[in-house]
């Protein structure tokens, strides 16, 4: 505009020159962003096509960037959507499964009531709502923990002493070798994966069976032994057996199971430095072995 004043010798007197630069100016402008905007649109269209080239260095580096994004944002999608599933499946058989005990209770109600009947199927509902309720603490799981010395000995007697009727009521021998083994860990978490590994050895332990539980040293580990003889795995189902949901043949033929308390041992197991092996042979015996590395801090890993 400087220029357009200066070169009109009326340009002092008259505004029209004025506004002749001002519009000049702007019909500039206007060009320019007019240029800029077909230029970025060209950009977008081509922003995934692998043969266009990038303006500059940066713009190859946002746009890998923002590709990165958006595979992790549809990574993360996946993993709730999972997650939402699984927990659906969860709890539609966990209905299913409570409901058993609870038809029982009322028709007990209209008959003649058995204390022992009465506490069995009490004692199942509360095994399935204990179920539920560490099931929904798992991804919440280092907001409820405390590590402290735990005595594997002290735990499993009373944790026989729980199951006692159970023991009585099949007939099933117990063989105690367990040692007074300090190791580290949550006491109540550690309580439950005992209790689920017990539990299992008596629902597929026949009458008359026999459990063995003991316990041994290594110099890179502690571990805890959970044997009995029972009907066994089949050799197709033991890799899967702790996997979410599965049941595998036993659980389909000889009793109803929601295919939960193995997957929640394991996984608390693993969160807490611990995991769980098994070995089993079909119609003869199956082990499971808690193993507690030494060199293994639960605490120093969750503030981690």
């Amino acid at each position: 505009m400087s220029i357009v004043f200066f070169t009109d010798p009326q340009s002092q007197s008259d505004w029209r020159t004025f506004f002749y630069g001002f519009l000049l100016s702007f019909l500039i402008l206007a060009a320019f962003l007019f240029y800029r905007f077909l230029q970025n649109i060209r950009a977008i269209q081509h922003i995934h096509n692998e043969s266009h080239e990038n303006l500059s260095l940066e713009a190859a580096f946002y746009q890998q960037l923002m590709e990165d994004m958006e595979r992790e944002h549809i990574r993360k999608l996946n993993h709730i959507q999972e997650k939402q599933k699984e927990y659906y499946d969860f709890i539609t058989s966990w209905f299913h499964e409570i409901k058993t005990p609870i038809s029982v209770l009322w028709l007990m109600q209209q008959t003649e009531i058995d204390a022992k009947s009465l506490r069995e199927e009490v004692s199942k509902i509360e095994h399935y709502v204990d179920q539920a309720l560490y099931y929904a603490k798992l991804d919440s799981f280092n907001q409820d923990y405390e590590i402290k010395n735990c005595h594997l000995e002290r735990m499993v007697k009373e944790l026989i002493k729980t199951h006692s009727k159970t023991f009585i009521a099949k007939k099933i021998r117990i063989n105690l070798h367990v040692q007074p083994v300090i190791v580290q860990s949550d006491s109540k978490w550690l309580q439950f994966i005992l209790n689920q590994l017990i539990t299992n050895s008596l629902k597929y332990t026949e009458e008359n069976g026999e459990i063995t539980i003991s316990t041994c040293e290594t110099l890179k580990e502690k571990q805890l032994i959970i044997q009995d003889n029972g009907i066994g795995i089949e050799p197709k189902d033991l890799p899967r057996i702790f996997n979410r949901g599965f049941t595998g043949s036993n659980g389909r033929i000889h009793t109803k199971s929601t295919g939960i308390g193995l997957y929640l041992a394991q996984e608390l197991s693993n969160k807490l430095g611990h995991y769980i092996t098994c070995t089993s042979k079909l119609k003869s015996n199956t082990e499971f072995v808690v193993h507690f590395p030494k060199n293994y801090d639960a605490y120093l890993n969750m503030m981690k």
